[in-house]
């Protein structure tokens, strides 16, 4: 009876073998929370390049991998709402794009690694203790210095010379440290070059016309807009509105100048999505979040828009057209 067992334990080990080889490896899951409308062909292009990203890992949405899609484009209350209904789904990893989405990933949770994309200030903002290891359970990518105000600046004078005055859009609930993360080395830089430097905090499209019709106003008014998830959602009221009224204004994204603002110098933001993909499948595979240290960005892009400069009655100066990287005419 023990050698007829035996035996027959040893031939039952190649279809157990086989049973186990054949079980379907356990579909992970990712939670992501988005700042900006789903419908925004920007975003749209961002979660392509991270879906083909994550591929390249072996990640395949619908495959060993579901993907949970949130998003909040009405500002932090409606981002606390999808945080909270994410991580009641379960999520191996949660990724947060905006300042406000990724502080609500956070406060939902304590525990799930969460990967942010696009942030400004992470250390202002408390997503991390330290840019070389955040600690706890939150790391990501940032999109901008605050000493590039200084580079927007030179760039609108370069381009409208008759910069006398210039204001700087922003919703101060949605905005890095309420705006100050940019707004301070601002004030500064516009001193240095005898600039008059205007804070404009907008909540809505009302106050954005209030602000921008105060400006122009007066002769030599010109527009910064802030890198924000509001002017990200907002920019075609904003862009309206300085063509209205004919100010020169600089974008902080590419996707601005294409829809019609003047210039924009900024972070490629899809290609953040893609360097993104990296660090979810790192965290899939059990690395820790507190572990990996926050990126900053590495693709920067200059893009004038030809067509917005004449009807301004601007000439764009021979060394900005060498310097872009693209030229809408």
């Amino acid at each position: 009876m023990r050698r007829r067992s035996l035996l027959g334990a040893m031939a039952a080990l190649p279809a157990v073998a086989q049973a186990q080889a054949q079980t379907p490896e356990r579909m992970r899951r990712l939670g992501l929370l988005i700042g900006y409308a789903e419908n925004d062909p920007e975003i749209q292009a961002r979660l392509a390049a991270f879906r083909q990203e994550l591929e390249k890992r072996g990640w395949k949405e619908g495959g060993n991998l579901q993907i949970d899609y949130r998003f909040a484009p009405a500002g932090r209350k409606q981002a606390d709402v999808r945080a909270k209904e994410l991580v009641t789904l379960g999520p191996d990893v949660l990724l947060g794009n905006s300042t406000p989405s990724a502080a609500a990933l956070q406060a939902a949770t304590h525990t799930i690694p969460i990967v942010f994309v696009g942030v400004s200030d992470p250390l202002g903002s408390a997503l991390v203790t330290s840019i070389a290891r955040p600690g706890g359970n939150t790391t990501g990518f940032t999109n901008f210095d605050p000493s590039l105000v200084g580079k927007w600046l030179g760039i609108l004078k370069e381009l409208a010379p008759q910069t006398a005055r210039a204001a700087v859009i922003f919703n101060p609930d949605t905005a890095p440290d309420g705006g100050s993360f940019f707004l301070l080395p601002f004030t500064q830089v516009a001193r240095a070059q005898s600039v008059e430097s205007i804070a404009a905090p907008v909540r809505n499209d009302a106050e954005i016309d209030q602000a921008l019709t105060a400006l122009a106003d007066k002769p030599g008014g010109s527009v910064i807009v802030m890198p924000d998830a509001f002017t990200t959602v907002h920019r075609k009221p904003i862009i309206d509105l300085c063509a209205r009224y004919r100010l020169p204004a600089i974008y902080p994204y590419r996707y601005h100048t294409a829809a019609g603002g003047l210039i924009s110098y900024g972070v490629d933001t899809v290609d953040l999505f893609r360097r993104a993909a990296p660090y979810i499948d790192r965290l899939l595979k059990g690395e820790k979040a507190g572990d990996l240290p926050v990126q900053a960005p590495v693709t920067f892009e200059l893009v004038i828009n030809r067509k917005t400069a004449k009807a301004l009655g601007l000439t764009v100066p021979s060394i900005l057209l060498a310097q872009a990287d693209e030229v809408i005419e």
